[in-house]
């Protein structure tokens, strides 16, 4: 700090006043902010984490990162409509690929979301745990000095009451009605203390933890579990192995040796459809059923599965997910040797009618090989829009096709779709003297002479079932936890939190005076009548002898 000396400027003959020869003046030094250090940050952080706010971020961010697993196909899902979109969309697809847009739930940034709400969520757990059972333990709170400025406050005068026995009844009541009472001696009277809700701060940690026992559960059975789907026909069977399963997904921590050893055959199956001649029930699928038997681990019993009514073997849950046709299609060679036959899984093309796409592959025919390529069709109708099925059960069976020559390229190592193949190096096979390819209509049991000597022939058709095999080890708890969760919210939103006490004060000469008030923690709008009642119901049982000079009204509710 320096001081100035500085000049009186005063006119003369004008009084100066006081004295202002000297002066002080200041200059501001800056204030040092201590530094808060590596512990002091990390403890910084740590409390922002788990603070309430954060998790409820946190929560609302999982669930707007999980909308683009519900807006863009999932490799985990059908890889083949993955694939599809990104040829549709070139460098957006490919961006939203890099991303992670196509893996949601197993990219970088959900996992991260996911485990910092984890952490959260425990970080604000543990500490209102250990509070909530400090406040189990803990007596109720001492009775305030001035009950007037609290929730239904009123005072009765009780000139024949015995000031003993109407605190004993007062906590005798407050204890029917499942309130925690603590009896307090004051200096110049007694009072009860009582609480109860305790429940709704139990039900609301128990929600919390429930809700983190789903977060657990989930994250172990994305690691554990395994699903696999399998394509069975009538009459063959699956045995339960990787190499039986169309497609198979699995977690990272699942074991191949934990597979349940059981198998099956594909006995029957039914389908029946809406006969009713209307435009919307027409053809309208009722019911599916598969008949199966199985056999696990020496155990042999018949299952008829339907739609939401799986098999349950060993942990593992087999559905029914999807069926369709297997027509049963020879092709011999021209010197009659069989090349291509047996039932031949068609893919629905998910028109009502169940018209099904038909592709059969013979690399063994000579001289050239050959597919054939075309469409089943339960009841065959050729019209204006092509060959397409009217009615999806097996009224009138067609086969409609075409047949290609040339290289299949199943030679070339790159793996191919058995459902799908290359037409542009086929050669279309053509009517004598025509240069139209050559389009078959068999119906069932016909046969046709190719224009190269081979043989087509449709021979019958079955039916076959899809099924979808999946076992999550964690499955139950996430439902054990998730009604957890449900009963505790439903306990924190409708269990009150209340305080109530009662004061009884001696008179003078005999008798006492009454108080009784109350507290709630959130909105309890039936709490000022239910305190006014212990009131009345109090000075009834303890006054019925007071005399003509008693005073035995409520002074009403302080503001």
């Amino acid at each position: 700090m320096t001081r100035k000396r500085t000049t009186d400027t005063t006119p003369e003959g004008e009084s100066a006043g006081p004295d202002r020869s000297d002066s002080w003046s200041s200059k501001q030094e800056p204030v040092g902010v201590p530094s808060l250090g590596l512990r002091g940050t990390l403890l910084f952080l740590w409390r922002q984490l788990t603070s309430m706010q954060t998790a409820l971020v946190l929560l609302m961010l999982l669930a707007v990162a999980a909308v683009p697993g519900s807006l863009y196909p999932q490799r985990s899902v059908n890889p083949t409509l993955t694939e599809q979109f990104l040829d549709e969309n070139g460098k957006w697809g490919e961006i939203l690929d890099t991303l992670g847009f196509f893996d949601v739930f197993s990219s970088p940034w959900f996992s991260a979301i996911y485990l910092l709400l984890f952490i959260s969520l425990i970080g604000c757990i543990i500490p209102r745990v250990l509070v909530h059972l400090r406040q189990l333990r803990s007596r109720p709170p001492r009775t305030p000095s001035r009950l007037d400025r609290f929730v239904g406050h009123t005072r009765i005068e009780l000139p024949a009451a015995d000031p003993e026995e109407l605190l004993g009844a007062a906590r005798k009541r407050l204890r029917r009605s499942r309130y925690r009472t603590d009896l307090r001696e004051e200096k110049r009277s007694s009072s009860v203390s009582a609480e109860r809700g305790l429940l709704r701060e139990t039900g609301n940690l128990l929600f919390h933890i429930a809700l983190v026992g789903v977060l657990i559960c989930v994250a172990g059975g994305q690691l554990t579990a395994y699903r696999g789907q399998i394509t069975v026909i009538e009459g063959d069977g699956f045995s339960n192995s990787l190499t039986q399963y169309d497609s198979f997904d699995s977690g990272a921590w699942f074991d191949s040796s934990s597979l349940p050893d059981f198998r099956f055959t594909l006995d029957d199956f039914r389908a029946t459809y809406d006969t009713t001649q209307t435009e919307e029930n027409f053809g309208k699928p009722l019911s599916f059923e598969a008949d199966v038997s199985v056999d696990a681990d020496g155990d042999q019993f018949s299952q008829t599965l339907q739609v939401n009514k799986p098999l349950h073997v060993d942990g593992s849950s087999m559905y029914l997910l999807g069926n369709g046709y297997a027509p049963e299609i020879t092709l011999t060679d021209p010197e009659g040797n069989v090349v291509a036959s047996g039932p031949l899984i068609t893919v629905p093309l998910g028109d009502t009618g169940y018209t099904s796409q038909l592709v059969l592959k013979a690399p063994d025919a000579s001289p050239e090989q050959t597919a054939v390529v075309g469409y089943f069709l339960p009841t065959g109708t050729i019209d204006d829009t092509g060959p397409h099925s009217s009615y999806p059960d097996l009224v009138d069976p067609q086969v409609v096709a075409t047949v290609y020559q040339g290289d299949l390229g199943l030679d070339s190592g790159v793996p191919q779709n058995a459902y799908e193949v290359d037409l542009s190096t086929l050669t279309p096979l053509t009517a004598e003297g025509s240069d139209d390819p050559l389009l078959l209509r068999l119906y069932q049991g016909d046969s046709t002479t190719l224009p190269d000597g081979s043989t087509l022939s449709f021979d019958g058709v079955k039916r076959y079932a899809a099924f979808d095999v999946a076992h999550d080890p964690f499955e139950r708890w996430v439902l054990i936890f998730a009604l957890t969760a449900v009963a505790g919210l439903i306990l924190s939103l409708f269990v009150p939190r209340r305080r109530v006490w009662v004061r009884v004060t001696p008179r003078e000469g005999g008798g006492a005076v009454l108080e009784v008030a109350g507290l709630a923690r959130s909105d309890d709008p039936s709490l000022a009548d239910d305190v006014r009642a212990l009131a009345r119901t109090l000075g009834t049982e303890q006054d019925r002898g007071a005399g003509p000079g008693s005073t035995n009204s409520p002074e009403g509710e302080a503001q």
